[in-house]
């Protein structure tokens, strides 16, 4: 934590207009895990120095470029302990490898990269220098959605049969790209976003919160991606059909394109001991069913609750936490790893909990075996 160890960090991206960089630093200051002391907010050095004026950066340290940043950043003596990039896809890798070259942690918001090679190469400079390389699978820090985990792991519900996720918006439900709506024009920009459209911007996450929770690793996939909007390039739509090792079965559906929708995440989890079932809708509730007992409910915040879920909960029972605080379990389990390698601690129980490397390596498999049995028709990959 910052107010105990003083960890700073930089952002690349997230200045002027943008919306997700505000709401990582509003993660980071929620439990003062780190201070923002240095940044390259923007794509053109003009705007990223207002952006840094905006934020009340010091000058010296209000970066017109992220070369720059990167470049002055690590020559320092007081320069920052991780730096956490929010900007288009395609600049992931770029950024990220420079920063782990000159030794600097980094946190990337999803997905990791364009390309499974890229997060592979990543993958290994973290690895080899003993790096933080930290994904921001923001639904995975909901303190329900570890104790999900943890029912699965302890056997709860015996051997999983079927995993059911739907991942459901409405804000692509029409051309708003062409009228210039800059969160809609790159996310749908095949230089700028990748090969996956709304598969690289929720399917990952889908994709992620199946495997946080259940383990399972998937053996082959059936999959179908849409653009239901006219002269759009990228997938609106994705619907995913799944074969886990061990002989599990999963369906996936990411769109974005359901009018009414806002953010609609279910989980659904089935084995032959028994169930569960969770929705950010009512994130802090996990609904249990089991062979010996009725359906019953676990709320956040109960003494019942494994020490996974209780270390990922601030206020007591009754008290709802959300999105934000989700987030910032993640940016908790950062500085978690972070302090571990400063101090020569052990790693705190958030810490074991960060989306690393490796999640983000399985995001762009995941994005590249989608799109390749896509455009078989369907065949399974």
């Amino acid at each position: 934590m910052a107010g105990d160890h003083g960890l700073k960090y930089a952002m690349v991206g997230g200045g002027i207009d943008a919306f997700i960089g505000e709401v990582h630093r509003k993660a980071i200051a929620l439990d003062n895990s780190a201070t923002l002391v240095a940044g390259a907010l923007s794509s053109t050095p003009e705007r990223s120095m207002e952006s840094a004026k905006q934020l009340g950066l010091p000058e010296d340290r209000s970066y017109g470029t992220w070369q720059e940043l990167v470049e002055k950043e690590s020559e320092r003596d007081d320069g920052v302990d991780f730096v956490v990039i929010v900007t288009p896809n395609n600049t992931h890798h770029p950024i990220a490898k420079a920063c782990l070259e000159a030794g600097l942690n980094v946190v990337l918001d999803k997905p990791m990269t364009m390309t499974s090679d890229e997060a592979r190469e990543l993958a290994h400079l973290a690895n080899d220098n003993d790096l933080v390389c930290g994904v921001t699978y923001t639904y995975t820090g909901y303190p329900m959605i570890r104790e999900a985990a943890e029912l699965v792991r302890n056997g709860t519900l015996g051997n999983i049969r079927r995993v059911e996720l739907r991942y459901l918006q409405g804000w692509l439900a029409n051309d708003i790209e062409s009228e210039g709506q800059k969160q809609a024009s790159w996310r749908m920009d095949p230089k700028q976003a990748g090969a996956g459209g709304t598969l690289g911007d929720i399917g990952t996450h889908a994709e992620h919160l199946a495997s946080f929770v259940t383990g399972l690793e998937i053996e082959s996939l059936s999959a179908e991606l849409t653009s239901f909007v006219d002269g759009r390039v990228l997938d609106d739509d994705t619907s995913v059909r799944v074969r886990y090792e061990g002989g599990a079965k999963g369906t996936y559906l990411a769109t974005q394109v359901l009018i009414g929708e806002e953010n609609t995440i279910t989980l659904s989890v089935y084995g032959d001991k028994g169930s569960l079932w969770w929705s950010n809708g009512d994130a802090n509730d996990l609904k249990v069913a089991t062979l010996e007992r009725d359906t019953y409910y676990l709320t956040r915040g109960q003494d019942s609750l494994s020490e996974r879920a209780k270390a990922a909960t601030r206020t007591p029972p009754g008290h709802p936490e959300g999105y934000l605080e989700a987030f910032a379990n993640i940016y908790r389990g950062v500085a978690e790893l972070i302090n571990a390698k400063k101090l020569g601690t052990p790693v705190g129980p958030l810490g074991h909990d960060v989306p690393g490397p490796e999640a983000g390596l399985c995001g762009m498999r995941f994005v590249e075996r989608v799109v390749s049995s896509s455009n078989q028709d369907g065949a399974w990959v």
